[in-house]
């Protein structure tokens, strides 16, 4: 059976992080969870040490604090969770069934919104596909350390860090979409609507690979 090693990127997520924590353990009580805490201003980093994780600290964005994760962790399997997104019940008999195929090295859970809007809904079923526009982060990415390392980790940019890192990934290797869901938070949708924050998100991938820095685009999703 492969050890893994889950990795969560936090900040500021006090109001999600001990649930993440109490679902993976649910799911797989022995598994190493490490939270790796990007400056958080509220309580993000004591809650997950009361949670049960293994926490550290480290300059925030997501692609430099994945990284740091993983320096540390020792599985042979990397799982990248965001903090207010939930694994499946089954996830690690599924992975196991998967990752004893030495031939799987990536893959990716298809997304649900904790939402029952029509928009999100197409979204999340979209998921299953691989494509640019819709593999990303929030879907956890699972992978093999060899090929983590390979790749050189995720770049440290403070956006779209896990687009470059699945593109480069397919340039070796298939990504699989694991037959489950994840269940992530629709909040940012909630703010701002659905198709308004979906045209904004897309906006902003067209620009990165016109060329335009991940610096000045992350400038540009905080405004």
């Amino acid at each position: 059976m492969p050890d893994y090693s889950v990795i969560i990127p936090a900040l500021n997520e006090a109001g999600h992080i001990a649930a993440c924590i109490k679902m993976v353990r649910a799911i797989n009580s022995p598994v190493s969870i490490i939270v790796v805490d990007g400056g958080s201003r509220d309580q993000t980093a004591l809650i997950a040490e009361q949670a049960g994780a293994q926490v550290i600290r480290c300059q925030p964005g997501r692609g430099f604090q994945c990284n740091c994760g993983a320096k540390i962790a020792e599985g042979g399997i990397l799982i990248f969770l965001h903090a207010d997104t939930y694994l499946p019940h089954n996830t690690f008999t599924m992975l196991n069934d998967l990752f004893s195929n030495p031939k799987v090295k990536i893959g990716t859970f298809r997304l649900r919104f904790d939402s029952d809007n029509w928009f999100l809904r197409i979204c999340g079923y979209l998921t299953r596909f691989d494509t640019i526009l819709s593999r990303f982060g929030d879907q956890c990415i699972v992978v093999r350390r060899s090929l983590f390392d390979e790749l050189g980790g995720f770049p440290q940019w403070p956006l779209f860090e896990d687009v470059d890192f699945l593109r480069r990934a397919r340039r070796k290797t298939k990504i699989h979409s694991f037959p489950a869901e994840v269940l992530t938070s629709a909040r940012k949708f909630k703010q701002n609507g659905p198709i308004r924050q979906q045209i904004k998100n897309g906006i902003l991938i067209l620009k990165y690979l016109a060329g335009v820095s991940p610096e000045k685009l992350a400038k540009e999703y905080r405004k």
